[in-house]
């Protein structure tokens, strides 16, 4: 049976171990289908050039076909399509991050995918006024033609969404487990309706996969590299919210924040946001004259840069960079839950450090933020 553009796009997604960006680059210097052709086992080049280690070159001299054939099917079974990254249907502005990923499984109205859209994040148990708030924002924004997208949590993401459906065609969630799971299942007449609508739900996950902690910081990188904005609307400290506002920063996208009381542990983190320069925001208009977009705006994407195809040299020796100093606090986090104080205390780093470095600890898989702090995920 002849292979698909899809198959090979599921099967360097499944070389274990190797960052989405020297994927990228294998594939601009060898071509996507000649990496898994035969010659690549005589290739000399491939090895040495890449450090690749016998496993992964084991991956794309022998893919497992018959799984990939499987992801297929199973994808078939929940109604998604398979896009994958050169495919026009791609989120073009999703291109532009550090790490996109190589394949995308979308269950509903794929044309949303390149619409314009401002993300609406924030705690899981938030307040009634926060909820109300987002649900009011996101009503506003989307009859100004934007598409609202979040990640399908309670709380805040789940009134951004109700907000949002109030218009058709309207709202994009990015989850963390396979489109044939429904996380938190509470949620799963919110997913028949998200569909009915007309909106999308969307994962990187492969089908089966179900939710992990590790998963949930990649699926924000997502959230926020979709979205010309991201919107807290409530957020503790040690919210994973902020984790989306800082990959928002990462991508050079805008973050705003909405302020709330004083005393409201739930605003400490938009607070937080807010003296490091987020847009303060009281109405939708803030975010729309923000961006812009008021007098003559266009409901398609309008990317204020050039989507890159691949990561540029210096990126990547910037990230190297800071892995160099990633283990040192990684031995701060317990495998028992640890408070960002102790973390602090232990590590004597300033806590602006610390919550930067706990960032990239939480996107590589390595601690998750919980109730109370942080949690080691391996040693």
């Amino acid at each position: 049976m002849q292979k698909s553009k899809i198959h090979y796009w599921l099967a360097l997604k499944l070389v274990p171990r190797l960052a989405i960006h020297k994927k990228l680059t294998l594939v601009e210097s060898y071509g996507l289908t000649a990496l898994f052709s035969s010659s690549v086992k005589n290739n000399p080049s491939l090895t040495s050039a890449n450090n690749l280690t016998a496993k992964q070159l084991a991956s794309f001299y022998q893919p497992d076909w018959q799984k990939i054939d499987d992801i297929i099917s199973s994808s078939d079974r929940c109604r998604s399509e398979i896009i994958v990254f050169d495919d026009p249907v791609y989120p073009q502005l999703l291109k532009q991050i550090y790490d996109p990923p190589l394949v995308l499984f979308v269950q509903g109205n794929t044309k949303l995918l390149n619409q314009t859209q401002l993300a609406i994040v924030g705690s899981r148990s938030a307040s009634i006024n926060g909820r109300e708030t987002a649900f009011e924002i996101a009503q506003q924004l989307v009859k100004n033609g934007l598409v609202v997208t979040s990640g399908l949590a309670l709380g805040i993401d789940a009134a951004a969404h109700k907000g949002a459906l109030t218009t058709c065609a309207s709202t994009i969630a990015v989850v963390a487990t396979g489109l044939d799971k429904i996380y938190p299942a509470r949620h799963r007449d919110l997913v028949a309706t998200i569909l009915e609508k007309e909106g999308a739900i969307i994962s990187e996950f492969l089908p089966g996969t179900s939710p992990k902690p590790g998963h949930f910081p990649k699926r924000n990188r997502i959230i926020s590299g979709l979205s010309v904005g991201v919107l807290v609307v409530e957020a503790a400290l040690q919210s994973g919210s902020l984790i989306t506002a800082r990959c928002a920063l990462e991508q050079n996208r805008d973050v705003f924040s909405i302020p709330s009381g004083i005393n409201n542990p739930q605003a400490k983190g938009c607070h937080w946001l807010i003296k490091q320069g987020a847009k303060l925001v009281e109405e939708s208009a803030d975010i729309m004259d923000e961006l812009a977009f008021i007098d003559n705006f266009d409901s398609q994407l309008k990317p204020q840069h050039k989507p890159q195809l691949f990561i540029n040299k210096e990126i990547d020796e910037k990230r190297s960079n800071k892995d160099l100093f990633v283990d040192e606090l990684l031995a701060s986090v317990g495998f028992e839950i640890t408070p960002v104080d102790k973390v602090v205390s232990r590590s004597k780093l300033p806590v602006e450090e610390v919550l930067t470095r706990l960032t990239i600890l939480e996107l590589n898989g390595l601690v998750a933020a919980v109730p109370g702090g942080y949690l080691r995920l391996h040693k």
